[in-house]
């Protein structure tokens, strides 16, 4: 592989891997920010007999947040491996 084609596969590795840190740290924004900062206005929601804000900061948040690190390596590792440099 020329040096000109590994420069390439290596910026779109980057590019991808870019793209998909910042659509995590957009959702993890949301989640940790966003909702939290609404909560008094989500309050007025009943889920499960307890207010909606109160039950997406302790619970949804938590779920949210797990599923994205899970999400993220998931997807880290199919980027990796489509560009060769997986383990």
């Amino acid at each position: 592989m020329s040096s000109t084609a590994a420069a390439g596969s290596r910026d779109r590795h980057w590019e991808k891997t870019r793209n998909l840190n910042t659509i995590i740290m957009i959702l993890w924004v949301i989640f940790a920010i966003i909702i939290p900062w609404m909560a008094s206005s989500l309050n007025s929601i009943t889920f499960m007999g307890f207010p909606l804000g109160y039950y997406m900061c302790v619970q949804g948040s938590l779920i949210a947040f797990v599923a994205m690190i899970w999400i993220q390596n998931w997807r880290q590792d199919q980027i990796d491996d489509e560009f060769g440099v997986g383990d």
